[in-house]
């Protein structure tokens, strides 16, 4: 069940933040393992004059923050860091432009303890400790 916030400064239609969702949805899967039908996906854009790096406005180059909550201890090292250079590049591709993303760009794995959230009104630590008794 991750949740995916990305903030940026790159202008966006419908369709192209749809594509965006999709495909962050599929690396997800592929390389985390998680489960698409419970993976929420939410869009932030900022407005130019809203995004400091060094204490100056980044003009230059679109600007992007992918942050993802996963459930302590559900992936290896491995898996995050292969997630990392995924969504990286995913984003350059997709948010870049001719110029690609201003490296001062992040991608951030959150890990959060099973029993600190859920959905659908179940932690994810009852979720585990109900899949072993049923």
């Amino acid at each position: 069940m991750p949740t995916l916030h990305l903030h940026t400064t790159a202008v966006l239609d419908d369709t192209a933040r749809s594509t965006l969702a999709r495909a962050l949805t599929d690396l997800t899967a592929e390389v985390l393992g998680k489960r698409p039908e419970v993976t929420a996906v939410l869009l932030h854009h900022h407005r130019p004059g809203q995004w400091f790096i060094g204490g100056v406005v980044a003009e230059a180059q679109p600007t992007a923050q992918l942050g993802i909550d996963i459930t302590t201890g559900t992936n290896s090292a491995d898996e995050k860091a292969a997630f990392v250079a995924g969504a990286w590049q995913l984003l350059n591709r997709a948010l870049g432009g001719t110029t690609g993303l201003d490296p001062a760009s992040y991608v951030i794995v959150q890990e959060i303890p099973a029993t600190d959230w859920g959905y659908g009104g179940v932690t994810q630590a009852a979720r585990k400790v109900s899949h072993r008794v049923g």
